[in-house]
């Protein structure tokens, strides 16, 4: 049932605006600015508020006389604005329920974002409350019929047992401290509403408060429209309790139960509204739910070179803006296309949109719309950034160095631990860069599995004359304090196909494939792996008895040394030559295969053109060299080189 509701409302929905397209255009489309235009109107009810009050008077002899003169004596300002007041009080609840009612269409509601959907409905109540409050201070007959009713309908709670009504059964027992508290809560509850509003908007990331500047004095000339062609004004003259007023002028918007009270009675409207109230409370927790348990799943950024997690049923949008990407957006809604992207690698599940947003040629190209994107799988995306993704601030850390070890005359194991006492989350294959006194960088990519990285390691190269690595061999001591920034890189292992994969490394390109590989053992991956290890003599394997023991103890993994220059005290009898003709004498055709080459530039280079060919699909090939991963080509201004594994001096 809910089902068909919400495939009904998405319908509704979208041919509404894609009539509001027609006429608006786009970028002023209202129905992608709800929750921007819901707080716009919040602060001209505040700021309309808070004039009104400066000439309200607080008290029961008062009240009435002060609201008459604002709205007659000073017509020009007290009275457009008490009129904007109640205006824009109006399209403060109408903009919140289309908000819930389309959060609610689209299924978005559901999972991780019950918090906002739950707090979106305490801040309607409150705005009710605030503005059922808000009818009882003109002290008119209207007010007069609002009050009434309501502690009539309150009166019916066991709480209280009919000592409210009490209070208005005659004139006189109406007093000013009764009247003040009434200011007071129309004061206090708003009050209450920005603080769940703030509250409520911290949970949506990059949430926008505003809407475009153009909508804005829009709807600042619609309210004073309406208050100089329809002026709000006092209804049936002042509150007198001997008598009942014959009739009033309702507000739906806010007053609609009001009726009720008083062709049903109190109790059977508190039935209604605390059980419609549970019922959007429940809402994201009540079938149909989703098929299965969806899993989290990574998404690779280009030209970000940033890999981030997707929480289950969230949008790539939300998942790059939540954690601290830059991707383009607008509406957030299937409506505009700025967030148009390619999708490089993996599947998603495109949320219903508006045709003219992504065409089917477009998406036939590979094109899909993130904020309306849910991955199937582990996805790899590349969009047009607004600003240079270089210029973006990248977390930095500070951490101890706890172990050095010399596992070759040339190269260093070095592991670190954050200062802060937490381990570091990261993808396996990502690097880091370590900064230097001057800021200068040097990557280094993650040598340990995810799951087992209490201390960071890093496998550092010496390259003659070099600054970093050089100071790693000769003055570096357990203790010193490094500063690095990351994680960094989108080169990490596909989950989405059972296609054997072959692992190239060149010398501390065996960094990465650790990582990986590590991390393949730990997580069951029972897909056949091969990894050929170039180096230049058996010395360089400086971690060769920890693979020969992978294969030993992993029925679905192979090693395979290559040597390019063996010493004759090697006694070298494995395979000799370049690491990627080696693997072309195993495997010449290669189109059933997915390779990760992990090592120098020019090894990637003259290994890569060989693979396509040999039958390589180019969504097949990976490299932390330099942008190969992209499944689809990038430009050459984009195309950027990141030496990694221990590569930079």
């Amino acid at each position: 049932m809910l089902n068909l509701l919400q495939t009904f409302a998405q319908k509704v929905f979208l041919a509404i605006e894609k009539i509001f397209n027609y006429f608006f255009g786009v970028q002023l489309n209202p129905f992608y600015y709800l929750g921007a235009l819901t707080y716009f109107l919040l602060w001209i009810v505040i700021a309309t508020g808070l004039y009104l009050y400066a000439f309200f008077e607080t008290g029961v002899a008062g009240a009435f006389s002060s609201v008459e003169a604002l709205t007659y004596g000073q017509w020009y300002v007290g009275g457009v604005l008490r009129s904007v007041h109640r205006y824009a009080s109006d399209g403060l609840i109408l903009g919140m329920v289309l908000h819930l009612l389309r959060h609610f269409s689209f299924d978005r509601h559901r999972g991780f974002r019950w918090f906002s959907w739950v707090s979106g409905v305490m801040l309607l109540w409150l705005a009710y409350a605030s503005g059922v409050n808000g009818y009882m201070l003109p002290w008119d007959r209207l007010s007069q019929f609002v009050v009434t009713a309501t502690t009539e309908w309150f009166d019916v709670l066991p709480v209280i047992g009919g000592s409210m009504t009490r209070n208005f059964i005659s004139n006189a027992n109406v007093s000013d401290r009764l009247f003040s508290l009434l200011s007071f809560l129309h004061i206090g509850i708003p009050l209450v509403l920005m603080a769940v509003l703030w509250i409520h908007t911290q949970r949506t990331p990059s949430a926008k408060t505003n809407p475009p500047r153009p909508m804005m004095i829009g709807i600042v000339l619609t309210l004073i429209a309406l208050a100089i062609i329809k002026p709000a004004v006092s209804q049936g003259g002042q509150a007198d309790m001997a008598t009942l007023p014959a009739f009033v002028n309702f507000d739906w918007f806010y007053l609609p139960v009001y009726p009720l009270i008083e062709h049903w009675g109190p109790l059977k409207t508190w039935l209604l509204t605390l059980g419609a109230t549970l019922l959007l409370l429940a809402l994201p927790w009540l079938p149909p739910r989703r098929r299965g348990s969806q899993p989290e799943w990574s998404m690779a950024v280009h030209p970000d070179e940033r890999i981030v997690d997707v929480r289950s049923g969230e949008t790539l949008l939300d998942a790059g803006l939540r954690q601290g990407l830059q991707l383009p957006f607008e509406c957030r809604n299937g409506g505009c296309g700025v967030c148009k992207a390619t999708l490089l690698h993996g599947q998603v599940r495109l949320e219903p949109y508006q045709e003219s947003a992504l065409t089917p040629a477009e998406r036939a190209a590979g094109k899909t719309l993130l904020c309306c994107a849910v991955p199937l799988s582990d996805v790899e995306i590349e969009y047009v950034p607004v600003i240079d993704p270089k210029a973006l601030p990248i977390k930095r850390y500070s951490a101890r160095v706890t172990r050095l070890d010399l596992l070759t005359q040339d190269v260093m194991r070095l592991s670190m631990r954050l200062e802060d006492g937490t381990a570091l989350h990261f993808h396996a294959g990502q690097y880091i860069n370590i900064l230097l006194d001057d800021g200068a960088r040097r990557s280094f990519s993650f040598a340990a599995a995810p799951h087992a990285a209490e201390e960071i390691e890093l496998h550092v190269r010496l390259v003659p004359g070099g600054r970093f690595t050089t100071e790693v061999f000769t003055h570096m001591k357990l203790g010193d304090t490094l500063q690095f920034e990351g994680p960094l890189g989108a080169f990490t292992l596909r989950h989405d196909t059972d296609k054997p994969i072959i692992f190239v490394a060149g010398s501390t390109g065996f960094a990465p494939v650790k990582s990986m590989l590590e991390h393949a053992f730990h997580s069951g991956m029972n897909r056949p792996m091969i990894l050929y290890w170039g180096v230049r003599s058996r010395r360089d394997l400086y971690l060769g008895d920890l693979a020969e023991q992978w294969a030993r103890e992993h029925a679905n993994f192979t090693f395979v040394p290559v040597l390019s220059a063996p010493l004759p005290e090697d006694h070298w009898t494995g395979r000799t030559g370049l690491v990627h003709e080696a693997i072309l004498a195993d495997f010449p055709d290669l189109s059933k295969h997915q390779v990760y080459a992990c090592g120098s530039v020019q090894m990637v280079e003259a290994a890569q053109p060989a693979f396509v060919k040999h039958g390589i699909s180019t969504d097949d090939c990976f490299s932390d060299a330099f942008n190969l991963t992209p499944h689809k080509p990038l430009d050459g201004s984009r195309a950027d080189m990141v030496k990694l594994g221990g590569m930079n001096v």
